[in-house]
């Protein structure tokens, strides 16, 4: 690669495009040295996979990915395989519970689908860091504490709170912020992407690449984003989460929900338009010469088409308003179709596009979003029969009822009720 592959390769311009939405760059002159060079970065960041779907929270990170993505530098998505197993123990005021390894690698799957629609499957390397971790024999591991101390690792809020506080902290907890920053000797990170709740374990990979001989990478931290209440971080256990996996209507709705202003700060976080574009809109807002519910209308639409594809967006937006705005429900909800005399319900739900593959039909329905006949069905290997089964539900939006079956209410309007 000759250069940086950009169609505005100055380094400021790049620099005033990755500041955006930015908290803090650390250090700030260091990567404008670094763009200066005229050769592509190594952006790396990390992902534990705990959980098996992905949240607009977590694409904050990956839209700044993106950014850099497009402006030609390599974009390095490490998937915490090791390190998930251990559990990061930020922010917590007790150790974490430890995942198994198959629970990891299951989520890691789901993770490696999840981000190619954001992130171009051509440009992106995917890293897991079982790779170098299990080679590390005990006495490298016991070599690379010894580049740290405990007294350093005492400095940490949440560290020294339980310490403060008499509460537990194991061995195993200061080893996660340590393998974290060895990662990036590993891969040789000129720039490492976190939340702003990360800062204290991307700075020790400032230190450990140092201690290692190389250029230290450059931090950027990005905010934490507050989920659909306005107040929390967004979380799937306080349940203010946006899922990316979800249904178009479900995103739609979920993201008309947000209050007005909070609408400004997903826009800046998650948009891909221009921020000089956003704060036209807003502007605009000001005057009311635009309605904010037709900015976030867009916005909305952006988002779901983002997921799942051109066109989604625009029935979502034409199911909300027909739902919400004008109280009916729209015809496609209450599809028909003729089904064989028997058709795995993953299959079915490809060939109704309640899904877009197998694998997304899987998902669904192991998390209990699909009903036959008003019954979850949580078997992915459940076979639809033409004989005894009728109606198919994905979520609350998306209903179809096999042709020549005695009509149901789900048909004429009931679809409010429990």
């Amino acid at each position: 690669m000759e250069g940086v592959r950009t169609l505005n390769s100055d380094p400021r311009q790049q620099l005033r495009i990755i500041k955006r939405g930015a908290v803090e760059i650390l250090v700030e002159e260091e990567l404008l040295k670094k763009l200066q060079r005229g050769k592509p970065l190594r952006i790396k960041a990390g992902f534990d996979p705990t959980a098996p779907d992905l949240h607009l929270g977590h694409t904050v990170l990956i839209q700044k990915m993106k950014q850099f993505q497009d402006l030609g530098h390599e974009v390095i998505f490490l998937i915490g395989d090791f390190t998930g197993m251990i559990g990061d123990p930020t922010g917590r005021s007790e150790t974490r519970k430890q995942l198994t390894r198959d629970e990891v690698l299951k989520n890691a799957e789901t993770y490696k689908e999840q981000i190619f629609k954001i992130l171009d499957p051509k440009k992106t390397v995917i890293e897991f860091n079982h790779r170098w971790m299990e080679e590390m024999d005990a006495a490298a591991l016991v070599e690379l504490s010894a580049r740290y101390t405990v007294a350093r690792m005492l400095e940490r809020e949440d560290f020294k709170l339980r310490y403060q506080n008499q509460q537990p902290i194991s061995i195993h907890e200061f080893l996660y912020p340590l393998i974290q920053g060895y990662d990036s000797v590993v891969l040789k990170a000129d720039v490492e992407l976190g939340g702003t709740d990360q800062r204290f374990n991307l700075l020790i990979g400032r230190e450990l690449q140092r201690e290692y001989g190389q250029e230290a990478q450059v931090v950027l931290t990005m905010p934490l984003l507050e989920g659909t209440d306005g107040v929390n971080k967004m979380s799937k256990s306080l349940n203010n989460y946006i899922g990316i996996s979800e249904p178009p209507e479900e995103i739609f709705g979920k993201m008309m929900s947000i209050s007005d202003e909070l609408m400004w700060r997903y826009a800046e976080l998650l948009s891909d338009r221009d921020g000089e574009e956003i704060e036209r809109a807003r502007e605009a807002v000001a005057r009311g010469s635009l309605h904010p519910m037709d900015f976030k209308k867009s916005f909305a639409r952006e988002i779901v088409s983002r997921f799942h594809g051109d066109g989604a967006g625009e029935s979502a937006q034409e199911y909300f308003e027909a739902r919400h705005q004008r109280r009916t429900v729209p015809k496609e909800i209450r599809q028909q179709f003729s089904p064989p005399s028997r058709i795995s319900l993953c299959q079915l739900l490809v060939d109704l596009r309640f899904a877009r593959s197998k694998s997304e039909a899987r998902r669904l329905i192991s998390q209990g979003a699909v009903k036959v006949d008003r019954n979850v069905i949580k078997d992915v290997d459940f076979e639809f029969r033409r004989e005894t089964h009728s109606v198919v539900e994905v979520g609350k939006t998306r209903i179809a009822q096999a042709e020549n079956k005695t009509k149901t209410s789900l048909e004429h309007g009931s679809l409010d009720k429990p």
